[in-house]
Order: structure tokens, then C-alpha cells, then sequence
């Protein structure tokens, strides 16, 4: 929707991408109703200020009763069809989010970047290496990397590039595909939200079915689902497989149709996953960038933070954040990235996700666990009902309190040891988001 003059405009979820959309609304005439489930009292500051320039809000445990509206933006971790929200639809409300509105005022090309891991670790290298060919100012990057992008659209014109990491959440609804596509992979994730592992996939096909002629999709051509996807791509659009199709590692290089683009041995940040993301973003920009950008990108690239992020060495014993890895898979290939066993610290919010697989990798590549959170109980039964499980082959130790769980591994580490945080969960049971939960852990560490 492009005229918001006079329009009652609900904005429901008052977080990092719905409270910049108030101003933007204000600035175009709308009437606003801002609701969240938080009560009044407890929204930031910044938020409750809003109420002095006449946004109507509605708090509290009942935040969804009663919605009339032209248009309703809905924050991503809402599910469309909740009972209210589909009441408000029917009476004609228009569902849209902040970044449905950002695609459709958007004037330069997009890439857009989804799939359950290594979505920022490649979202932020296309970013770094389209900086490095077109400079900064041309380059904008948001989505679910935490910063939202509608405020910035006055800031681009179709000479610019915008970067997007986008979730199964706000894929979900979507409407729009970006002019490139890339799915770095998908394995079981968010089935605490999503009713089932079809519709995950479902949703994060949404990347590229509203494709036009002319776009490019990128898909991992040896995950056990992408390789599958691509063949209902809209017409026109060029499907591109990365590992084993379009650019392939092979022999210690990254190649595209047997043009030698990027040596491994560059690539400054650890881990095959971290080949991998590399694999598929030359892929993606093949053609957009100069390969010796991909080179000088990985030379210096040091790594995201909270991903395998080198936190200190004490005593001989080096500690990494790894706060990011919030699904079993992630910490799988965390746990891959070194050579020698870890203790490895792991649990939190329990997303439905199995963790047998996990259990096969732990016992291979961890000498001791520490369990705390919310899912300690469930890692611990795919362990011991493993079919290699001994008291032997790994120790498991129990601390509930996330602060007692890293001091237990620190009391466990000897010098040359390595002490990894890698949850292989969401945070939500004990912090708000895994970028608290990262920072406490460097914090507690850096105190030690």
C-alpha cells in the first residue's frame, strides 16, 4: 500500500522491526494503534512517547481483542492466522508487515538470504563484498540481521543494493521475492511456531515464488531438502545449485563452471560449513562482483559475532561464543570446526527439534557436555540412549543456572582445552534474544 493519508493502521508486536514502522506511519497521515502484549508501563521509554503524538495503544493480556483497521502490520514472530487477526481480515483489514511494505517501496535490486543456518554469516558477506566493489554508501543490510529497512528506503535509488536476511517468520506471509535468492540450507527448525516441517519449507519457498523474469535462485545442491526445490521456480528465473552445480569446491577451490574463483586456504574464518556459505554467495554474485573481491573478502573476514567468535585465552584454555547456534544443526557444524574434542556447553529454549542427530556429533567431537536451560533433559536422553553412549565416551554434567553451567566448564578445562557455548537452542527460556545470552557468556568469561 502506498497511501496511508487518514487510514486506521494497527501495528501489532512492538519490537526491533515494528517500532521504527510509528514514525514512518505518523509521517504519512496514519491513524495508529500500536498494541503488543507487554503492558504500557513496561515498553521502552522511546515507545510509550508515541502516546503523546496520538497513537492509541493496546496493552496487556488482551492486545488483540477488538482490532479495526485498514491495515495491520504484523511483527514477524506472530502467526497470521490467529483467531483475531484472521477476524480483522475478513472484515477487509489488508495483513502486511514491515518487510512487505520495504520490498514493494524499495527501488534498488535486493538479495535476499534465508535457509536454518549460516543465513548472517552470508547475508553479511554479500554485504562486505558488494561494499568492497560498489562502496558503502551504495550497500544497505537489515532484515532479520536486526536492523529494519523501510526508514532507509528515501536513502536508495536504483543504482544501490539492499541485503536482506530473512526468517521463515516473515517469509511466512510474504508476497514479494528478492531479484536474487539464496537458501543456504534447511533442516528441522522453529517447530515450536510452524505447524510442522512442511509448512517451514512452505515458507521459505516464499523467497523466490513471487520471482520475476529475470531473477536468480540460489540453492544448496547437496542439502537434502533444497536440492529438491527450484523446479516451481516462476518462469524466467535462472536456478543456480552451489557444492554441486554452478560453483563447486573442489580439490581446495571454489570454482564456477570450472573457473577457479577463491582458494579454501583464504577463507581466514574455521569450519566446511563456513566453505560452504562461501560456495554460496560467489554463486549468488557471479557476475555483480570481480572474483578478487571474493578473495580480499576472505582473507580478512574475521567472522560475525556470537558465531565461533574466540572470546579469550586463559591458562591455556581458549573459550568461544557460539550463541547463534539456536538449532542442532548449527552446533553440529560448530562442534566440526575443531580438530580436537571440546566442552561444549548447550540447552535453552525447547523449539520441538530433535536432538538424536545432535547426540551422534556430540559424541564424537566433545569430551563434556555441561546441560543447562530448558532442554537440558532432552539432550541428555538422546545421549545416554545413543547406541555408543558409555559413561566413558562423554561426560554430562547438569547445572540449570546458565552462569553455574559456564563456571562447571570452566572447572573442567585443563590447559590446551577448548570451552565452546553452542546451545543447539533458541535463548528464550532464560534471555531475550541470543545476543544477551552471548554477551553474558563473554562477560562472565572476561571475569573470570
Amino acid at each position: 500500500m502506498k497511501n496511508f493519508n487518514g487510514k486506521k493502521v494497527t501495528v501489532i508486536g512492538l519490537g526491533i522491526s515494528n517500532t521504527p514502522l510509528i514514525p514512518w506511519l505518523l509521517s504519512r497521515g496514519a491513524v495508529v494503534t500500536a498494541r503488543d502484549k507487554k503492558e504500557f508501563d513496561n515498553l521502552p521509554e522511546a515507545v510509550k512517547a508515541y502516546k503523546e503524538q496520538g497513537v492509541d495503544f493496546v496493552c496487556g493480556e488482551g492486545y488483540l481483542s477488538g482490532i479495526d483497521a485498514d491495515v495491520i502490520f504484523k511483527a514477524p514472530g506472530l502467526r497470521y492466522d490467529l483467531p483475531e487477526i484472521s477476524a480483522a481480515v475478513e472484515k477487509g483489514a489488508v495483513l502486511t508487515s514491515e518487510m512487505e511494505q520495504f520490498f514493494e517501496d524499495c527501488p534498488c535490486k535486493i538479495i535476499g538470504v534465508t535457509g536454518s543456518d549460516g543465513k548472517t554469516t552470508s547475508t553479511t558477506l554479500i554485504y562486505k563484498c558488494l561494499c568492497e566493489q560498489y562502496g558503502e554508501d551504495k550497500i544497505f543490510v537489515g532484515g532479520n540481521i536486526g536492523r529494519p529497512l523501510l526508514p532507509e528506503v528515501g536513502k536508495m535509488d536504483e543504482t544501490c543494493f539492499a541485503v536482506v536476511e530473512l526468517s521463515s517468520f516473515q517469509l511466512h506471509t510474504m508476497k514479494h521475492s528478492p531479484e536474487i535468492s539464496l537458501i543456504t540450507n534447511l533442516s528441522p527448525n522453529h517447530l515450536d511456531y510452524h505447524k510442522g516441517m512442511e509448512e517451514y519449507v512452505e515458507a521459505k519457498k516464499n523467497i523466490y515464488l513471487n520471482a520475476k523474469p529475470g531473477s536468480i535462485l540460489v540453492l544448496n545442491g547437496e542439502n537434502d531438502v533444497t536440492k529438491n526445490l527450484g523446479a516451481d521456480a516462476p518462469e524466467g528465473v535462472e536456478v543456480r545449485y552451489f557444492l554441486n552445480g554452478y560453483a563447486k569446491v573442489e580439490n581446495g577451490k571454489i570454482t564456477v563452471n570450472g573457473r577457479t574463483v577463491l582458494n579454501t586456504e583464504d577463507i581466514l574464518i574455521p569450519g566446511k560449513h563456513n566453505i560452504e556459505n562461501y560456495c554460496g554467495i560467489i554463486c549468488a554474485l557471479d557476475g555483480i562482483v570481480d572474483d578478487a573481491v571474493f578473495e580480499k573478502v576472505a582473507k580478512t573476514f574475521g567472522g560475525v559475532e556470537h558465531r565461533i567468535e574466540l572470546v579469550r585465552r586463559l591458562n591455556g584454555v581458549s573459550y568461544y561464543n557460539s550463541s547463534i547456534d539456536s538449532s542442532p544443526t548449527r552446533s553440529a557444524a560448530a562442534l566440526n570446526s575443531f580438530k580436537e574434542k571440546v566442552i561444549v556447553i548447550c540447552g535453552g529454549y525447547d523449539k520441538k527439534i530433535p536432538f538424536e542427530p545432535l547426540a551422534d556429533v556430540l559424541l564424537k567431537k566433545a569430551k563434556t557436555v555441561v546441560l543447562t536451560g530448558a532442554t537440558a533433559q532432552k539432550i541428555k536422553d538422546a545421549l545416554v540412549n545413543h547406541k555408543d553412549y558409555t559413561e566413558d565416551a562423554i561426560k554430562i554434567i547438569e547445572k540449570p543456572d546458565f552462569k553455574d553451567a559456564i563456571l562447571a566448564a570452566h572447572n573442567e578445562a585443563q590447559d590446551g582445552d577448548t570451552v565452546l557455548l553452542s546451545p543447539a537452542c533458541a535463548s528464550f527460556d532464560a534471555f531475550p534474544n541470543f545476543e544477551v545470552r552471548g554477551n553474558t557468556f563473554k562477560e562472565i568469561i572476561k571475569n573470570l
